[in-house]
């Protein structure tokens, strides 16, 4: 995977099925206030945990904005989709994520949290599940659908502390990773 870095170019977004942008007017403390806000989808991850390899499946991929922070962009990540199928349930999503982004059919998913992100801009909210997989349920390639170029990571347990000290992890991957190592490594 690999960005052709002469290929980029920035221009104002003009029209967007995934954000909207938005400012909010409020008093607060009998001060009038302003906001600025990217309206967003919310959003659904899953922290899949490879029964069989004991090891723990996440993803990499390239992020437009955090490339214009760190000149990279390549972040490593848990399993995720949006929340923008309005005939679907968040687990039938997470499921199908699961399927497109890794190959693996997720036959159940469990919540294990919920809250806001980017709560300064967006505040979208975001549901992580913990999902069990064998070998046996590996039924596709994986690496997502239309275009997406999705990297396929597969995380030993006993390297998850270690994992941890990269620096291009999402904060979903860290509270996930942390979550895994006090609730499921021990039992």
């Amino acid at each position: 995977m690999a960005i052709d870095k002469s290929s980029i170019k920035l221009y104002d977004c003009k029209d967007s099925k995934y954000i909207q942008i938005k400012q909010m007017s409020y008093i607060e403390n009998g001060i009038s206030k302003t906001w600025d806000i990217v309206s967003s989808h919310d959003s659904a991850s899953i922290l899949i945990h490879n029964i069989d390899n004991n090891s723990i499946i996440i993803v990499k991929q390239f992020r437009p904005a955090v490339f214009l922070r760190n000149n990279n962009g390549y972040m490593y990540e848990l399993c995720a989709g949006l929340i923008d199928k309005e005939n679907k349930t968040i687990d039938e999503i997470i499921k199908e994520e699961v399927l497109e982004e890794c190959g693996y059919y997720a036959e159940s998913v469990t919540k294990i949290a919920e809250f806001y992100s980017s709560v300064g801009t967006s505040g979208s909210k975001q549901s992580v599940f913990y999902t069990e997989v064998k070998n046996s349920q590996k039924i596709a390639s994986g690496g997502g659908i239309d275009n997406e170029c999705i990297e396929i990571i597969e995380i030993k347990v006993d390297e998850m502390q270690d994992f941890l000290k990269q620096d291009n992890i999402t904060p979903s991957l860290g509270f996930s990773f942390m979550w895994f190592l006090s609730n499921k490594k021990a039992k």
